[in-house]
C-alpha cells in the first residue's frame, strides 16, 4: 500500500512509441483521431509524438501538425519526446509545454537509437532539460530499454 504523497503516473506512449515502429505512416487526421480516442477512454497523460529527424523516424515527421490539430482538453497532459536541442527548439516552436527525454540502460541501444553513448546522451540532456525548464516547460525523464537488448 502506498503511503504519504507517493503517486504513480501512467503515460500512454502509443501515439509515439507504437506508431514510430510501424512501416505505414499514418496521416495527421488518423493520429489526431487516435489521441482524442485515448482521451475519451479516460487517459490523462499522452505522449503524442516526437521531434526527431524525419530521416531516421519518418513516422513522426508530422508531429507539429498533429499538435496543431488536436482539440486539447483541460486536465490532459500532451507531451512529446525530444532527443536533443534541435528537437527542443521544434517543440518550443510548436507550443509544447511538456517534453520527455530518455536515456537507455543499454549502450548498444543508445548507439543504435540516438547515435551516441549513454554518457553522451546524459550530457546532451543536461542542456535540453536546463533550457526547457528555463522556458517554463515540464520535463519527464525515463530509462528506455532496460531489458532484452541485443
Amino acid at each position: 500500500m502506498l503511503q504519504g504523497s507517493r503517486k504513480i503516473s501512467i503515460v500512454e506512449v502509443g501515439p509515439r512509441d507504437g506508431l514510430q515502429n510501424e512501416t505505414r505512416i499514418l496521416c495527421v487526421s488518423d493520429k489526431v483521431e487516435l489521441i482524442e480516442a485515448l482521451v475519451d477512454a479516460g487517459l490523462r497523460s499522452i505522449e503524442v509524438g516526437s521531434f526527431v529527424s524525419p530521416k531516421h523516424v519518418p513516422q513522426m515527421a508530422n508531429t507539429a501538425e498533429v499538435l496543431s490539430r488536436l482539440r486539447r482538453q483541460a486536465g490532459i497532459s500532451y507531451s512529446v519526446l525530444v532527443p536533443n536541442k534541435k528537437g527542443l527548439e521544434a517543440a518550443q516552436k510548436a507550443g509544447v509545454d511538456r517534453i520527455a527525454v530518455f536515456a537507455s540502460a543499454s549502450e548498444s541501444f543508445s548507439q543504435h537509437n540516438i547515435g551516441c553513448s549513454i554518457a553522451e546522451s546524459l550530457n546532451r540532456y543536461r542542456e535540453v532539460v536546463r533550457d526547457a525548464v528555463a522556458s517554463g516547460m515540464t520535463v519527464r525523464g525515463y530509462v528506455s530499454c532496460v531489458l532484452g537488448c541485443r
